[in-house]
């Protein structure tokens, strides 16, 4: 049926339609959300979701980041469920590992699987209710790509401010190498390339640099981008 419509269309009507089609979902993959998606994270099957993604490949990797570190207060940032925290408190020793997160629900996942409700904090990344260097180190994983570009920046700057050293945030990079814009999808976020990243950073500080990461999807690879404190800062 779709194809004899097709058939029974004036070539210059059809024409007209794909160009203008092709211009709206250009301008609608590009454009900078105003504000970003938090509905999902208040959803049981997403939650699930969180506790298994990074099993793999991210979960690993922040282990290997932090074994030689001890004696340290490191933050997880966007800590979901906890899973992560948990994962760090049982195979990284002599670290205190703090947790915070917009969505209540998932804290109380997190507190739900034993983790410590006063090491932990219902808050909004990009405004941290830390102390300036109150920690060693943070992390994020997977999360700063669902960030506004103007929420990603206040993320970085806030995140370095409670930190004293380095924050290591996994970050997905388009394989295409391209900025693919903002997708929306059952969770929505940035797939741009690895400049487009290095832009941003840019603006808070050069002492940064990227890090290949396991993870990968279709479209994404995994990279970590980790960013040194400026003693400045």
């Amino acid at each position: 049926m779709k194809k004899l419509i097709l058939l029974l269309i004036p070539p210059i009507l059809l024409n007209l339609y794909r160009n203008i089609k092709k211009i709206f979902l250009k301008k609608k993959l590009f454009e900078n959300p105003k504000k970003q998606d938090l509905e999902l994270y208040y959803d049981k099957e997403m939650a699930k979701i969180l506790d298994m993604w990074g099993e793999r490949n991210a979960w690993i990797e922040i282990q290997h980041i932090f074994h030689n570190k001890k004696d340290n207060k490191i933050l997880d940032i966007a800590c979901g469920t906890g899973k992560v925290i948990e994962i760090l408190n049982k195979n990284i020793d002599y670290n205190e590992i703090y947790g915070c997160d917009i969505s209540d629900f998932l804290i109380s996942k997190a507190v739900s699987r034993g983790i410590d409700k006063h090491k932990l904090k219902v808050c909004d990344a990009t405004n941290l209710p830390y102390e300036k260097d109150e920690f060693d180190y943070n992390y994020s994983i997977g999360s700063l790509e669902h960030f506004t570009e103007e929420g990603i920046l206040k993320f970085l700057k806030s995140s370095l401010r409670a930190t004293k050293y380095t924050g290591y945030h996994m970050i997905p990079v388009s394989r295409n190498q391209k900025d693919n814009g903002w997708i929306v999808n059952h969770q929505s976020y940035f797939n741009n390339s690895l400049k487009w990243w290095a832009n941003l950073c840019n603006q808070i500080t050069t002492d940064y640099y990227f890090l290949d990461s396991s993870w990968e999807d279709e479209i994404s690879i995994g990279k970590w981008l980790i960013i040194n404190k400026n003693k400045n800062d």
